[in-house]
């Protein structure tokens, strides 16, 4: 389902000619698509609000806020949030995708997790990137923590494999685990794992 989303997004994001209208309203048809929220399955996203809660492993920081409401994304909360993923090395500040925080708090719904996220890395500067690629083979090179679209993170109490399952049922982007190191990473990019 998600794949036939992300085609008819492709569609969409080109220039829409009446020919082109026809088709992509014949390839929805088809595949029973209807226009709605890539995570309107999944019941935490029933209310008009949506939380997340953080715990920083390096800064120390956490945060607690509710970051939607009424059909909104809160500027306001979003900025807190970019601050506390923050680069904790360079102290470097980014947009976090709002898409990846519906998908930790989607997580958070499915699991029924009450703990804050313990954050070991959410955005990174291409400075501290290309440092951690020189000590570590499985840091990519075009991470998408340096877009902003990627976040490292365990929740105590909770067995990563517990954790990484859940992740993977979603569908939602790449899900890595790292059990020696006790965190998975989570993205919106591609649906892949490893």
């Amino acid at each position: 389902m998600i794949d036939a989303l992300n085609h008819s997004r492709k569609l969409i994001e080109k220039p829409v000619t009446r020919r082109g209208f026809i088709k992509l309203g014949a390839f929805v048809a088809a595949a029973g698509l209807v226009p709605r929220p890539v995570f309107a399955d999944i019941p935490a996203f029933a209310g008009p609000e949506r939380r997340l809660a953080f715990y920083n492993t390096h800064t120390g920081e956490n945060l607690d806020i509710e970051y939607w409401e009424k059909g909104e994304y809160i500027p306001g909360a979003l900025a807190e949030i970019n601050h506390v993923l923050r680069d904790h090395r360079t102290d470097e500040v980014t947009t976090i995708h709002p898409d990846l925080l519906d998908l930790l708090h989607s997580l958070g719904g499915v699991l029924d997790v009450r703990e804050p996220f313990h954050v070991i890395s959410g955005y990174r500067s291409p400075k501290t990137n290309a440092q951690l690629r020189k000590r570590r083979r499985r840091v990519a090179r075009h991470s998408l923590h340096m877009e902003g679209m990627a976040v490292d993170v365990r929740v105590p109490g909770l067995k990563l494999s517990h954790l990484s399952r859940a992740a993977l049922s979603l569908k939602a982007g790449g899900v890595g685990t790292y059990p020696r190191s006790n965190f998975i990473h989570l993205d919106i990019g591609p649906v892949r794992r490893w």
